[in-house]
This record gives structure tokens, sequence and C-alpha cells, in this order.
């Protein structure tokens, strides 16, 4: 019997999405609830699973394609047997576009150097050896993006294949590659021109010594992470000291909707995170009612899922204010960009040695700069400097978030 392959509904907002590298060809057997395919959404990353075990026995849309939901992407035979499946794959490998990009192998086995089928072909147009390649795809397998890079390198420094001398390559010569935007990386864009055009953004900035933290920290980290299996970070001292300075003042937890303000009697905070994909800012749900191991534990999770491209939609959907770290890359100073619909966002920076002065006296302390940027259309500058004070205060003093001062 054959079954078609189709595109699953998509999440609601969510109208096409972009196929990226198919997981088997032509021929391959594939396991009922085997991934055939990914699908980048502007949000996130949709696995397909096969629906039956059976032969894959037509691929109609190509990595790359653009698609929407319900539309036809290949066609499976449920009657055919995995063992009836390996010689016609053994065949389809001789072809003769598959014999000039890759070397015969099973093809029901994963294994590096393998050209996925839209690799193969530029591979064969761009005259590129993929057996040389070190692919990146899933189990080393040869991607179209990788095919378009080995082939920039071999334009930039070419190589007499029937020769052993080598063409000098010309001085001067500069490089450039092009390479379409992914979608997350054009709703990225979109998103961000969107709150530079409709917020009112203005940034207000303050100091705190991370000294008292930093001594929590390293007392009880070895303990903590016994006892909850996670590591004991800064980013959860942020979280609870954000939630603290937004029940004093819910404006900047508030929104706009059209002419309304809508004040959120929930604290759902977002916490920026870098992906192979770019950035994306899962949501801590009801933070306040979170523990300390509760959000390093959500933390560490929503890390482990962008790496792998797990984030699921409802994941990345709401939020009420969010919180991002360019400390983590050595950022000294930034001014955050709001992400709507919320009205403001915390940045953190580095955390840097600097001399201050305590009670009359010049001491060296670990001292971070902090961003309170909001849309000035609805906070005022009286509280959002508060905000952030209240904010500072909580981490110079941590017994506040626990007795919720």
């Amino acid at each position: 019997m054959i079954i078609d392959v189709t595109v699953p509904m998509l999440p609601e907002s969510v109208t096409e999405a972009t196929l990226m590298t198919w997981n088997k060809k032509v021929g391959d057997f594939v396991q009922r609830d085997e991934n055939l395919i990914d699908l980048e959404t502007d949000k996130v990353v949709l696995e397909l699973p096969a629906q039956q075990a059976g032969k894959l026995v037509e691929i109609i849309e190509a990595d790359g394609a653009t698609v929407t939901a319900g539309q036809l992407l290949a066609k499976i035979d449920t009657s055919a047997t995995a063992e009836a499946a390996a010689p016609a794959v053994a065949a389809a490998e001789t072809a003769p576009a598959a014999a000039a990009t890759q070397t015969a192998a099973p093809a029901n086995q994963s294994q590096a150097g393998v050209a996925m089928p839209a690799a193969a072909k530029l591979a064969a147009e761009k005259g590129v050896n993929t057996a040389n390649i070190q692919g990146s795809g899933r189990d080393g397998r040869v991607l179209k993006e990788d095919v378009a890079a080995a082939a920039s390198a071999l334009a930039a420094a070419p190589v007499m294949a029937t020769s052993k001398a080598s063409a000098p390559s010309t001085a001067g010569e500069r490089v450039e590659q092009r390479v379409p935007m992914s979608r997350l990386r054009s709703r990225v864009a979109e998103r961000l021109l969107q709150s530079q055009h409709e917020n009112a953004i203005l940034t207000t900035f303050n100091e705190v010594n991370m000294k008292p933290v930093m001594d929590l920290r390293n007392r009880y980290k070895e303990q903590f992470q016994k006892e909850y299996g996670v590591k004991l970070g800064f980013m959860s001292f942020f979280v609870k000291a954000a939630v603290a300075a937004l029940k004093k003042y819910p404006v900047v937890n508030a929104s706009i909707d059209g002419t309304d303000v809508v004040y959120h009697g929930y604290f759902d905070i977002g916490i920026a995170i870098g992906s192979p994909r770019g950035l994306v800012v899962p949501i801590l749900r009801d933070a306040d009612q979170m523990s300390i191991a509760d959000i390093e534990q959500a933390i560490h999770d929503y890390a482990v899922k962008a790496k792998d491209g797990k984030l699921a939609l409802e994941d990345l959907t709401g939020g009420t204010f969010s919180i991002t770290n360019g400390g983590t890359f050595g950022s000294m100073m930034s001014t955050p960009i709001i992400n709507p619909p919320q009205s403001a966002i915390l940045g953190m920076h580095a955390t840097k040695e600097r001399a201050v002065v305590e009670n009359g006296q010049v001491v060296v302390r670990p001292m971070m700069y902090l961003a309170l940027s909001y849309d000035h259309r609805l906070i005022d500058g009286r509280e959002a400097v508060l905000t952030l004070v209240a904010i500072k205060d909580a981490l110079e003093d941590p017994a506040r978030l626990l007795l919720e001062l």
C-alpha cells in the first residue's frame, strides 16, 4: 500500500515551513516514527516522523523547499520490507549522479561522507567531490551548504586535479558567500524592527556589586548540585530579583494592546538563549512560584532543547518580561531591545573587578553593569529607575529575596 507523507498542521500563526534535509533517500527503508525530515518555521523546528514503516519510494519536495500544511512531500510503500528495500537502495547508489559524488555504502546505514540528494546534485554541478567534505548533517551527512562552502573554498584556492602542481592564488582576491537567511533569523529581524518602530525605547543603567551573590553561590554550589542534580548559576538570582521588582512596579510587567494597558497578574519571564539557529527566548511560566532549583533546571532544559532544535512553540509563546545576558560573550554594556509585546527587558553584562568606594574606603569588588530598556509610552523614567534599583538591592542583599523585602 502506498501512503502519502504530508506536512502536518502547523502551529497557530505559522503559515509555511522550509524543508531542511531529508534523513532518508528514495529506496531507503524507514521505521514507524523515524524522523524523515525537519521542518523549519519562523519559530520552531518540527520533526516529521513516518506514520508507518515501509520503503520511501518517492520524494516530491526537495531540501530547501517552502511548504504549507497538508502539502504532499513523499510516498512510502508500506508493503515493502527492510530486506526488500536494501537491493533497490544499492542499485540507486550506482546511478551516475550518486557515483560522481559519493562512495557506495548501504543506504540503510548512516555514515559520514554520504551526500544528501540536494548536496549530491549541487556537487555534480560544481565539480566537488563530497568524499573530501566533512559533513555537518546528522551522522556526518554532507548537506547542500557543506557543498556550497567547499565550492567557494575551491574557487578561492583552485587545485589542478590532473597535476601535482597547484595553480597560484590571486593576490588580494576577496571571496564572498551568499546563503539564504533562516526563517528564525528572518523572524528575529522582523520583530526587532517592529520593536524599534513601535516602541519608544529608552534605557536606564546601574551597576551591581556581585560579591554577595558570588559568595552565596560559592558556599552552596557543590551541595546544591548534589541535592538537585543541576548547577547553581547566576540567572536564577536575577530571575528572582526581577520578579521581586516587578511585584513592586507592576507597570513594568504590563503591556500595551491597542489603546488598553494590560496588567498581568502573573510573571512569565523570558530567558534569551543562543542556539545554532539564532537567538531564542523560551519562557519561565509563573516564575514567582518557582524555586531557585526549579529555575536552574528549567533554564538547563531549555538550553539543551535549543541546542538540539527541540524547542516547542509553547516554550516560546507569551512572556511578560525578558532577561538577556550579553556578559556571557564578554559584553560590558549594551542597550537590549524589547521583545514585543512586552514593555521592558533587563540586560546583564560581564562581571569585572573594579575599584569602588564603600564606607569611605576604596575597595575592589566584582561589579556588573545592568541595563533596563523600557517602552516610555507606558513606563515613566521613575518606575524604570526604581525597578532597576530594586533589582540591584535584591542582588546586593540576597536575603531580601527570601524575606520578600
